[in-house]
C-alpha cells in the first residue's frame, strides 16, 4: 500500500502553511488534514472540505 501525503503549500492562505500531511490509508489522512484545516485554517469540517481534501491527496512521498 502506498503513502498517501497532502501539502497544505498547495493552497493559497495568508498563513503560508508549509505543513504536509502524511499515512498510509486515505480515512486516516482524511481526518488528520480535516483536524488540520479547522483548527489551524478555521474551515468547517463539512461534506464539502472533506471531499476537496480527497482531491488533494497524492500517492507517494511528499516533495522535499
Amino acid at each position: 500500500m502506498a503513502r498517501k501525503y497532502i501539502d497544505c503549500r498547495e493552497f493559497p492562505s495568508e498563513k503560508k502553511c508549509s505543513v504536509t500531511i502524511a499515512a498510509d490509508s486515505e480515512s486516516e489522512l482524511l481526518d488528520v488534514a480535516a483536524q488540520h484545516a479547522v483548527k489551524v485554517h478555521g474551515h468547517e469540517d463539512t461534506p464539502q472540505l472533506r471531499q476537496q481534501l480527497k482531491g488533494a491527496m497524492h500517492e507517494g512521498r511528499p516533495p522535499e
